[in-house]
């Protein structure tokens, strides 16, 4: 057991008196292993004071910024049966032209004269309803020759009523002067009866003056009846404008209601005339949807429904259709923690799936195989993963997007933000903060206008 009390210390060796420590040297592995730390840390304590450009990255995929632009599926618009297929998957069609012919399939439009016959239909209710018009134009004129007859009778009549008034005027006046006659011939029968009782006039003159007498009441008697005559036919002709004014009522009232009632018929027949050609029309455009044509150009990628003799019903998918020109652009979907940050215009740094990239998120101007954004547009309303969607055009002012992508693509975008240093960045990066939002300038001065 060693002694290493202070007493007894331990004797100091002479290296170089020994052949091993000669041949083995001092190790140089630790001061060397020194540096390299001190190295290491002074160039991440001065990179950490590096400018670092602060970004959201998100993922989307590769869309088109007009929506008659995007992948569209052609839907039959009638019931039908695959008949004939003009195209075949992959194939440019141009607008117009036929994709397939259906048949029909439903039994109320198997007529293969449809269309004639329902013309021919909508012919004889036409001429139906002329013929109604026909009959209120006969009804009119007869209402108004009614109406003119009724107004030459009624004038008739109160002629009758004039004469008749005139007339018993005159014959009151008859009367008036048969009476007075009756009253002088009786007073010369009672004065030549006196006479003759003093033998001053003859029996003759006595019986002369009685015949006078009796004649006078004779006169008065035929005076009288004449003014009854006269009243009655005054009486008649007043009768008879009533009764004329009530049989050309009756006779007005008649033709008026069969007036209107070819007029209910004229209008119901037009009415019907309208449905049918209403129907015509239909069937017009029902047998031009029997061949389905191309909406516009573009390149038949997948047929829905294949085969010949297959039946389709109304509104079901038939083939889809990719138009063959599309302006690109990345739908992406951001955080709700992020969408403050996005502005209409912002910068977007893409990375395409299939093209080669090495990537600098924090350092854009170093980074290679990525292409340049542009926000274009911004939802308001949050999307059903949870996310705010944007669209991203390309970048004017940037290099041109490759020109063999297509709609559905992948990609991943950094929409760039301000520029931090690399301690702040991990700082913010521990804490969970969202980027520092960056406005220029001019964004300021172009929100302010748009505000205004």
């Amino acid at each position: 057991m060693l002694d290493l009390s202070p007493h007894n210390p331990v004797p100091d060796l002479d290296r170089s008196s020994f052949t091993s420590f000669r041949t083995i040297g001092v190790s140089r592995a630790n001061a060397l292993f020194a540096k390299w730390v001190i190295a290491v840390c002074a160039f991440v304590l001065i990179g950490l004071f590096l400018p670092w450009t602060q970004n959201i990255r998100a993922r989307g995929t590769l869309t088109s910024l007009s929506p008659d632009q995007r992948p569209q599926t052609i839907h039959s618009i009638i019931p039908g049966r695959v008949e004939q297929w003009f195209v075949q998957e992959g194939q440019l069609v141009n607008k117009g032209d036929t994709i397939l012919r259906l048949s029909e399939v439903r039994s109320e439009y198997f007529d293969p004269m449809l269309l004639d016959r329902t013309q021919q239909q909508i012919t004889a209710k036409e001429m139906t309803a002329r013929s109604y018009d026909e009959k209120v134009r006969s009804l009119d004129a007869q209402i108004d020759a009614l109406t003119g007859g009724l107004r030459i009778k009624l004038e008739q009549a109160q002629n009758k009523i004039i004469q008749a008034r005139l007339q018993i005027q005159s014959d009151s006046i008859r009367v008036v002067a048969a009476r007075t006659e009756v009253k002088v011939a009786d007073d010369q029968y009672a004065r030549g009866e006196q006479q003759f009782k003093e033998g001053l006039v003859s029996k003759v003159e006595l019986e002369r003056r009685q015949v006078a007498q009796q004649r006078a009441n004779a006169t008065l008697i035929d005076a009288q009846n004449d003014l009854l005559d006269a009243r009655n036919e005054f009486l008649n002709a007043e009768l008879d404008v009533n009764g004329i004014r009530n049989d050309f009522r009756d006779k007005l009232s008649k033709a008026e209601s069969e007036k209107f009632a070819s007029m209910s018929q004229f209008y119901t027949t037009e009415g019907e005339v309208s449905k049918m050609q209403v129907d015509l029309a239909n069937y017009t455009v029902r047998a031009g949807n029997y061949f389905v044509t191309a909406p516009q150009q573009g390149y038949i990628t997948k047929a829905v429904v294949t085969g010949v003799g297959e039946t389709v019903k109304e509104g079901d998918p038939l083939v889809s259709v990719m138009p063959a020109r599309f302006d690109l652009a990345v739908e992406l979907y951001v955080r709700p923690m992020d969408m403050p940050l996005i502005n209409k215009g912002q910068k977007v740094r893409f990375i395409f799936d299939g093209w080669p990239s090495i990537v600098f998120s924090g350092w854009p101007n170093t980074s290679y195989g990525t292409f340049g954004g542009e926000v274009v547009a911004i939802d308001n309303f949050i999307s059903a993963n949870g996310k705010y969607r944007i669209l991203v055009g390309p970048d004017e002012l940037d290099k041109e997007w490759p020109k063999a992508l297509r709609v559905g693509g992948g990609a991943v975008g950094f929409a760039l933000m301000s520029d931090v240093p690399i301690w702040y960045e991990l700082w913010r990066q521990v804490n969970g903060f969202p980027p520092d939002l960056y406005t220029d300038v001019q964004d300021v001065s172009t929100k302010g206008s748009e505000m205004e």
